[in-house]
């Protein structure tokens, strides 16, 4: 009885020995089969990966650049309007340049303009939206290109790949082990899988990003229609910027 029960957790830690093992090889194996994947794939993979490098500098840049152009419209129009019905037109240029936010630049080509006809004011303000705009959409072209032309990198790789798999068949007059073709029509359709993969995301960041835009050119037009509404009330004292 103690020989089988001797027998048994010996049997039992070999068992737990081959399994930790076997788990240490698969996650070296994966690791190896990813860098290999990458390097299997051929030169239409290089491309790719630089679209997937700048890929993720767009996003990140576009990203950062929208988080810090952010402002509370309603809070800056009421502080521009009481400084206006003050008088304080200098202020009020001064408190735009040290927001620095799309909105205050907006303003603040308007407000340069106070003592001139409302529609020079108008034009000063279209104009400075459209640069806000402009730097607002910046680089985004990239990124729908990006979005478009990796998933067609992959699949160039993978025509290209069979090609050269069926070149390889016709060479062997068709003596070729499965095996074989099987492992050359794998790595044809790596770059496939990798040209998709940048493709979705950029296309995913395309979208929510170009929304995000969108919304703040929204806000950025209602609040320079407010703000004319705001210089065509009489009560308040608008005065022109000394130059």
């Amino acid at each position: 009885m103690i020989t089988l029960l001797s027998f048994l957790t010996i049997v039992a830690q070999d068992t737990a020995s081959a399994a930790d093992t076997l788990n240490a090889m698969a996650q070296n194996s994966n690791q190896i089969s990813l860098f290999k994947m990458l390097i299997d794939g051929g030169l239409i993979m290089i491309p790719i990966a630089l679209l997937s490098i700048l890929a993720i500098y767009v996003i990140a840049e576009r990203w950062r650049f929208l988080n810090n152009s952010r402002l509370d419209p309603d809070h800056f129009l009421t502080t521009i309007e009481n400084m206006l019905k003050s008088g304080n037109v200098r202020e009020a240029v001064h408190y735009c340049d040290q927001m620095d936010k799309p909105l205050a630049r907006i303003l603040k080509a308007g407000i340069k303009r106070l003592g001139r006809p409302i529609l020079d004011i108008e034009d000063s303000i279209r104009n400075a939206g459209k640069k806000e705009s402009y730097l607002l959409e910046k680089r985004m072209d990239w990124l729908a290109t990006i979005a478009g032309a990796a998933p067609l990198l992959g699949f160039l790789g993978t025509v290209t790949g069979m090609i050269e798999a069926f070149q390889q068949i016709q060479n062997l007059q068709g003596n070729v082990n499965p095996s074989v073709l099987a492992g050359g029509i794998w790595q044809a359709l790596l770059t496939t899988a990798f040209g998709l993969t940048v493709g979705i995301i950029a296309y995913f960041f395309y979208n929510f990003l170009s929304g995000k835009i969108n919304r703040m050119i929204f806000e950025l037009e209602n609040s320079s229609t407010d703000f004319i509404e705001l210089l065509q009330t009489p009560s308040n004292k608008k005065q022109p910027v000394e130059r």
